[in-house]
Parts: structure tokens; C-alpha cells; sequence
């Protein structure tokens, strides 16, 4: 959850981009970072040891102050391969926000369920629920030929009931649209604090 530095007058938050892999977290990270004035933004770090991401990437974003804090996003990708459920663990520790990044093609639909089902277990041991936690969907790769209708996949996918994106993370089409989205779901549970 939030870490609040009185001394420095900061608010940290956390937003985990979580879904299968290959579905398109590291691209939309990637996007994310490029679209951001570099005053306002760290170097991304990849922990990899391919092309594909094995541990995480991380963007601290700045922000505007609230309440006179300034605030700050740390920007986290999980690896979507099976054998990484202890990272994924792991990276889901103290989250404000999650952006599950599903992959729009009818052959990944299972990929898709079994990686939702799998953040649901994983986020009922931390002790909540997913509707506890802020969260957005991105459809992602919906511009490829085989994907299904998107109300059918909509259905299919937004088993948590949360509002979801079509997004093309290549082009960055829904990508800012749905960060923006959790972030505005972030900042509201400030009330709370």
C-alpha cells in the first residue's frame, strides 16, 4: 500500500502490471515510459536475461503534489511465464493498483483466465479481494485478425467486473487511457489514509 514519507513530504504508490506472457506488459511499459517527460520519470530498469522479461521492470513517475505531498508511481512489470508465480508473488506486495494486461487472440483466452485466476489466489493470501484492490484491464493486441467479438471477450475476460481498455500496446492506442484510469482509482483511496 502507500508508503507516505512525512519527512520528504512524499506519497510512493505501486502499479503492477500483471497478466500472462507475451501479453503485451513490457511493450506497454515501454510506450508508458517514451510518452513521459523525462524531468517527470526514472530510466526504466529490466532485470532480463532474454528479450522476454524474467523479472521486473521498474518507472518511478512523478507527479502532481496532492494535499502538498508530492506523489510518486512506481511502475512494475511481473513475468507472465508459469515457473515465475514466486516473483509474481513477490511484486504484488504492497500494490496500490493493478493493470492485468490480457492478450486479445482466442488462442490466449486460457492464458488469460488462468493468469487472472492465479493474481485471485495470489491476492486472497496478501488478504484482499479483487475488488479491494484498484485494478483496470487492458485488451490488448486487439488491431491482430484473430481475436473474437470484443463484447465476447469482454465477458470473457472482465470476470472481476472492472473497467477495461482496448489497447494496441505496439502503437500505444488504450494504453495511457487505462494508467490513467488506475491512477485516478489510486489517488482515490488517499481518502482513506
Amino acid at each position: 500500500m502507500a508508503v507516505i514519507d512525512s519527512t520528504k513530504k512524499e506519497i510512493n504508490f505501486k502499479i503492477v502490471y500483471y497478466g500472462p506472457a507475451e501479453s503485451g506488459k513490457t511493450t506497454t511499459l515501454q510506450e508508458l515510459h517514451s510518452s513521459v517527460k523525462s524531468k517527470k520519470k526514472s530510466e526504466v530498469t529490466k532485470a532480463s536475461k532474454t528479450e522476454r522479461t524474467i523479472f521486473f521492470d521498474f518507472l518511478a513517475l512523478k507527479s502532481d503534489s496532492i494535499g502538498g505531498y508530492k506523489t510518486r508511481f512506481q511502475v512494475y512489470t511481473v513475468p507472465g511465464q508459469p515457473l515465475y508465480e514466486d516473483s509474481r508473488r513477490l511484486l504484488l506486495k504492497g500494490v496500490d493498483g493493478i493493470i492485468f494486461v490480457a492478450d486479445a487472440q482466442l488462442d490466449r483466452i486460457q492464458d488469460n483466465l488462468n493468469s487472472l485466476e492465479e493474481l485471485k489466489v495470489l491476492l486472497h493470501e496478501m488478504g484482499y479481494t479483487p475488488q479491494e484492490i484498484p485494478m483496470v484491464i487492458q485488451l490488448n493486441k486487439v488491431d491482430l485478425p484473430n481475436i473474437p467479438p470484443i463484447d465476447e471477450l469482454r465477458k470473457a475476460i472482465n470476470i472481476f467486473h472492472v473497467p477495461d481498455f482496448e489497447t494496441i500496446a505496439t502503437t500505444g492506442s488504450g494504453v495511457h487511457d487505462a494508467f490513467r484510469e488506475c491512477v485516478r482509482q489510486v489517488l482515490m483511496t488517499l481518502k482513506d489514509l
